[in-house]
């Protein structure tokens, strides 16, 4: 999934294409990482025979992370540096991946948990020092498009992420049936973890743009006073919709397939369909693009959220292929979402933008939520009807694009 917001800059000359690969690459990386939970979970379930609420606890200390982390992690990049920021932050992802190892040979789930939590604070954290030095590796006026590439690689790790995955965890199989073992999460997340640190080593050698404290602007404060503007408000209810909508559906998916009123797949089969749910963001987000200049942002918004209100109950209500394909067909109507409820909320903000894009960005933990409650909610009502709760996130984001994001004028508020 893609939680970057887009900011401008001045003008600078270009740096190597080699720096401006290796920093692309970081994006691939954090999109692999965050959709390997979807994978993740329902080895975890399996494995420690979970109820559906503490599987979703993978979701939540993830997601919590980016709660927690996103404010500290600006004020440390903006004390030692963009670059110093991306090494600290890929060196304590891979110290969470390399805390899988120990997770997997005692067998703790809290531990499991707790890896969790330390990998996606270092993926916060490179997040943060990372977005901005993408609109600062060349001129301003190519900055879209290499935001749109960032972006692309993003979509493309979140893509591959299920499919490599299953073949890693779901790869034992006996009887015609996959067998969950701890230890099969050493291997991935120990390659993972390899990466990572190759990945710090080069980031901190090669030659990266030093942005100026007026080129772009850090998560390191909150000022709950920009909330006065109704738009913004309600945008940041709308960016915690949809990631908890997106992540939710993506997490139960495995299990959800497994059903047998929906496919009755094993786990290893279930989990190379995700990478269509996925697949289907990235794609939407190239048609979106054409699409915008057409069609206004906030009613494209709409259509998209009230046509995966549609795919979802038409699945819920449905069965076998028919319920399989319409969830999977919801990934390509949220790919003009985040982007789009971002714009929207921060529009005519002016000097308030950088207080109201740190409230967006906490907004993302929507993520361990909404995927909490429906893990509730599929321990009481079923898994099938569960997935109620994202058609209520929907139906808001719809409001969201036809009414919510309009601003309300000074004249308007006075009346």
């Amino acid at each position: 999934m893609d939680t970057q917001a887009q900011t401008s800059s001045p003008s600078r000359p270009s740096t190597s294409h080699f720096a401006l690969w290796t920093l692309t690459s970081l994006f691939f990386m954090w999109g692999f990482i965050t959709a390997m939970n979807d994978i993740l979970i329902p080895h975890l379930k399996a494995l420690f025979e979970l109820t559906y609420t503490k599987a979703m606890l993978v979701q939540f200390c993830f997601f919590g992370a980016y709660f927690l982390i996103s404010i500290p992690g600006g004020r440390l990049v903006s004390k030692i540096g963009y670059q110093r920021g991306i090494g600290v932050g890929l060196v304590t992802a891979a110290i969470g991946c390399l805390m899988f190892i120990p997770s997997a040979f005692l067998v703790q789930y809290w531990m499991f948990l707790t890896s969790l939590f330390v990998l996606a604070s270092g993926v916060t954290i490179l997040q943060v020092a990372a977005n901005p030095l993408v609109t600062v590796m060349g001129p301003a006026d190519t900055a879209e498009s290499r935001l749109t590439m960032t972006q692309g690689f993003n979509s493309l790790g979140t893509t591959v992420a299920p499919i490599i995955g299953g073949i890693l965890l779901f790869s034992s199989v006996e009887g015609g049936e996959s067998v969950v073992q701890a230890e099969a999460v050493i291997a991935p997340y120990l390659g993972l973890a390899a990466v990572l640190i190759v990945m710090a080593l080069i980031m901190v050698k090669i030659s990266l743009p030093k942005p100026k404290d007026d080129d772009v602007d850090l998560p390191t404060d909150t000022d709950s006073s920009v909330l006065k503007h109704r738009h913004l408000a309600l945008g940041v209810l709308g960016i915690f919709s949809y990631v908890g909508a997106e992540v939710a559906i993506g997490s139960f998916l495995v299990n959800y397939f497994g059903m047998d009123s929906v496919m009755g797949m094993t786990e290893g089969q279930a989990s190379t369909y995700i990478a269509y749910y996925w697949g289907g963001a990235m794609v939407g987000r190239f048609i979106g693009a054409v699409l915008m200049q057409k069609v206004k942002p906030g009613r494209l918004l709409a259509f998209n959220a009230m046509l995966s209100c549609i795919l979802i109950i038409v699945s819920v209500t449905g069965s076998g292929s028919l319920s399989m394909w319409s969830i999977l067909a919801v990934g390509l109507c949220n790919s003009i979402m985040f982007p789009t409820i971002f714009s929207l909320a921060l529009k005519g903000l002016g000097e308030q933008t950088p207080q109201g894009s740190g409230m967006l960005c906490l907004a993302i933990v929507g993520g361990a939520i909404v995927p909490l409650i429906q893990g509730v909610l599929a321990d009481t009502i079923g898994l099938q009807l569960s997935f109620l709760l994202p058609v209520i996130c929907y139906i808001y984001i719809a409001f969201y694009g036809l009414v919510g994001s309009v601003p309300v004028s000074n004249k308007e508020k006075s009346v």
